[in-house]
């Protein structure tokens, strides 16, 4: 066989090899698992490490589009409210006072954005629920063990990974994720896939029952406020979702406004008694922390209302955030708010284009659980839901591995109802197992 021939040969195995489902597959797992593990990864490796994995991971991505070019159905492919956000974030870097680092930062943005893309068009949502429960029982098992050895073996911190080791007092407790309040949503995620998992029968028996508690055990020990109002808002949609699967498609629409009208009234009321609820939430602590960020950031945001500062993501070391974290004495990674960091680094116009994403997927993903009976669709509903209740008060749903799970729900959403099929008829129910 001559070279040449070799050589063809060679590369259409290759092709054949990226463009497979197990390919995609492989790409899927390692994709959740970096997204969700980059403060370990930067810990283990340095940023430059994680930059490389991450950078050779859209590489492969790439080739394995490329090779299931003719397999993806294009129609829907990316929601406009994603493109016009992320648009708003790199046309930032023009008037951003340090534009390489925020052009940097846009890239860092867009990246995980496009794993989030890539995995919603390889998967269908019953192979993403199985990936995210695959890679989370993974992260959330090995963040036990290393708390064990921390807390209890050694009854030491683990410096380099933020462990402080307090296990033998019920936590808090901060895994691989750097801080108790990651943890807590990260648990939260993993325990609505694990619940979801178990109901599309995807795991049974002991894996589904040990999931489930290894997931709430890293909830409770992680101690994080946050995460129970997530959580009992995460309860609330699912009852709600519960009951609208059960009622006829020619009433539900009157259920939904009466829904969104206990919803409006709930907010108004949470709003009305928030001291109340933050007092018995034992959130005093962290309520102040979060006022004194806020407020300190609402004094630079009249320089530049409109447009902000400039795209950066996580905090860097610069002005004006280094003047906030000099204000408030403390070293700060973000505004602890999502909607809070979106309004103070790309202005009100950014704040409207990102509450239009969240909400506009949200809305997608409620109709599709509400009227499909199969329980996987319950799962992006539900991840939306976490990831805009978790936005008030932590910044996750705009960095890494929460932004990549908003940019995937929010297509997997638009695939499977645009507008313009919501508006024509009520969703189609293929036959299923409900809830």
């Amino acid at each position: 066989m001559s070279d040449d021939a070799r050589r063809a040969r060679a590369v259409d195995a290759a092709r054949t090899a990226v463009g497979s489902a197990r390919f995609a597959q492989a790409l899927t797992l390692i994709a959740i698992g970096l997204a969700f593990s980059t403060h370990a990864l930067v810990a283990l490796l340095g940023w430059p490490g994680l930059l490389a994995a991450l950078a050779a991971l859209l590489v492969l991505a790439g080739f394995s589009l490329v090779a299931r070019w003719r397999a993806v159905e294009w129609y829907g492919i990316l929601p406009l409210t994603i493109l016009v956000f992320l648009a708003w974030c790199a046309a930032s870097v023009i008037w951003s006072e340090t534009s390489l680092l925020s052009a940097t930062r846009v890239a860092y943005l867009v990246a995980f954005a496009a794993l989030g893309v890539y995995v919603a068009l390889m998967r269908d949502t019953i192979q993403i629920v199985r990936a995210f429960a695959d890679v989370l029982r993974v992260l959330l098992g090995v963040s036990v063990a290393l708390e064990i050895v921390s807390g209890i073996l050694l009854d030491l911190p683990i410096t380099f990974l933020g462990i402080r080791g307090d296990l033998v007092g019920l936590g808090p407790i901060q895994g691989l994720f750097g801080t108790r309040n990651m943890l807590g949503f990260v648990a939260l995620i993993a325990l609505l896939t694990f619940v979801v998992e178990w109901r599309t029968k995807i795991s049974r028996g002991a894996k589904a029952i040990g999931s489930v508690a290894l997931a709430a055990a890293c909830l409770v020990l992680s101690g994080s406020p946050t995460t129970w109002v997530a959580l009992g808002a995460s309860l609330i949609a699912l009852a709600a979702l519960y009951g609208l699967r059960r009622v006829g498609p020619e009433v539900r629409w009157r259920w939904q406004i009466a829904l969104l009208s206990t919803g409006a009234v709930a907010l108004i009321s949470a709003w009305l008694f928030r001291q109340r609820i933050i007092e018995l939430l034992d959130a005093r602590a962290e309520f102040d922390v979060r006022l004194d960020v806020w407020r300190e950031a609402s004094r630079y945001l009249a320089s530049n209302p409109l447009q902000g500062w400039g795209w950066f993501g996580e905090w860097p070391s610069r002005t004006p955030f280094i003047w906030i974290e000099q204000m408030t004495g403390r070293d700060h990674a973000s505004a602890l708010s999502a909607y809070i960091d979106v309004y103070f680094q790309v202005g009100v116009i950014g704040l409207v284009l990102f509450a239009a994403l969240v909400l506009v997927a949200l809305v997608r993903a409620w109709l599709l659980a509400s009227s499909r009976k199969s329980p996987v669709y319950l799962w992006p509903a539900l991840m939306l839901v976490v990831v805009a209740v978790t936005g008030f008060a932590e910044s996750f749903p705009i960095t890494e591995g929460g932004w990549m799970l908003l940019v995937l729900c929010a297509v997997k959403a638009a695939r499977d109802m645009s507008w313009r099929d919501a508006l024509a008829r009520p969703a189609a129910a293929p036959s299923g197992e409900r809830l």
